[in-house]
């Protein structure tokens, strides 16, 4: 797989804050996506990880339009999506398409199932009449594992993974190259979830589909992606194949990250390390200066990290947005305590964090 599908260049998502009583001013800007660069290659699964509040979803729906951009560049087959007109757009809408995170509110209750699936053809000029559409809507149903009797019937008479096979059927009855699936499984049993993860798989290798799966279980991520991104705060700090991100990650963040998935062995799971990050995720309306993550980082150093923002570069077959990757991954420094100062309403636009000197080595919170 060497084409690329999507490559996003340095792609910003900033929402105004408001502030007044007879006319709104702009005050801040809610920094959801703050210069993301990545690639998917055609055939390929990309996983989006990271906290809640990190801005993976907002970054999918922006690549899809879904969400305005800020600035920067989402380029499909070589077309910037960002500067298509409207028109132009929304027949690319057609190659490009969304798997909701909640499979109930994205689904019009009023709608039977045949209405939902029928509706993006006609807005296509898929078909040329109602019995051609028919045939595909039936053969989308069968790919998705759903009776051809469910055409009839509304969301509330399904179960949720056999609403988010409807909405899964719903992506795919376009043909599209390229799937978003937002959280495609959070809102399901473990059970169900298996089942909707293997149909995913299974309709990828069938129909050649190309995904970007955003999730906060790093176990679904590592069953179904083969490339990972971790976001942190607006920000991508680690991109890596699957099998070496879990394996080997370089980045502090995805470090604690890994360190907070259980292990299924007792005795490894008594004896791994365990990375407790201190404080909480700072807010993107007024992120830290320098590295975003110096502020809970336990390998966080007196110089650079506070004042100098890590770029994304190359180590080995990973990208690290890390000043001192190298020096973290052979040991050469050592994590330590991690202090956190309480920010009151007067202290507000100041760093929520302060980070000790290396004073214990070996020690961390």
């Amino acid at each position: 797989m060497t084409d690329t599908l999507v490559e996003v260049r340095d792609l910003k998502v900033h929402f105004p804050i408001t502030k007044g009583v007879l006319f709104d001013r702009v005050v801040g800007h809610v920094k959801a996506v703050d210069g993301v660069d990545l690639k998917i290659t055609k055939g390929q699964t990309y996983g989006l990880v990271g906290e809640s509040g990190c801005g993976k979803s907002t970054l999918g729906r922006a690549i899809l339009q879904l969400t305005p951009t800020t600035s920067g560049e989402v380029i499909y087959n070589g077309q910037d999506l960002a500067k298509l007109p409207a028109g132009r757009l929304r027949s690319m809408r057609r190659h490009l398409q969304m798997i909701f995170q909640d499979p109930m509110s994205s689904l019009d209750p009023r709608q039977n199932v045949e209405s939902i699936l029928v509706e993006g053809l006609q807005a296509h000029g898929i078909g040329a009449n109602r019995d051609e559409r028919r045939k595909i809507i039936g053969q989308t149903l069968d790919a998705v594992g759903l009776p051809g009797w469910a055409l009839s019937r509304y969301p509330h008479e399904f179960s949720g993974g056999q609403r988010q096979r409807i909405g899964i059927a719903r992506a795919l009855v376009l043909g599209p190259e390229l799937i978003v699936a937002d959280e495609p499984v959070s809102a399901l049993d473990v059970s169900i979830q298996a089942q909707v993860i293997n149909l995913l798989d299974e309709l990828q290798e069938e129909l050649g589909l190309t995904y970007l799966v955003i999730a906060h279980d790093l176990a679904v991520v590592r069953h179904i992606s083969d490339v990972v991104g971790v976001m942190y705060l607006g920000a991508l700090v680690e991109e890596a194949p699957s099998d070496r991100l879990y394996r080997e990650p370089l980045h502090p963040y995805t470090r604690a990250l890994m360190s907070a998935v259980p292990v299924p062995d007792p005795e490894v799971e008594d004896r791994r390390e365990r990375i407790l990050l201190a404080g909480d995720l700072p807010s993107p309306a007024n992120p830290p200066a320098g590295c975003r993550f110096h502020t809970r980082c336990p390998w966080a150093q007196p110089t650079r990290c506070a004042t100098e923002r890590p770029v994304l570069r190359e180590i080995g077959a990973s990208r690290v947005a890390c000043h001192f990757a190298e020096r973290i991954a052979s040991g050469e420094l050592r994590p330590h305590e991690v202090k956190v100062q309480l920010v009151r309403p007067e202290d507000e636009g100041e760093t929520p964090g302060v980070v000790s000197a290396p004073t214990e080595p070996g020690s961390f919170v």
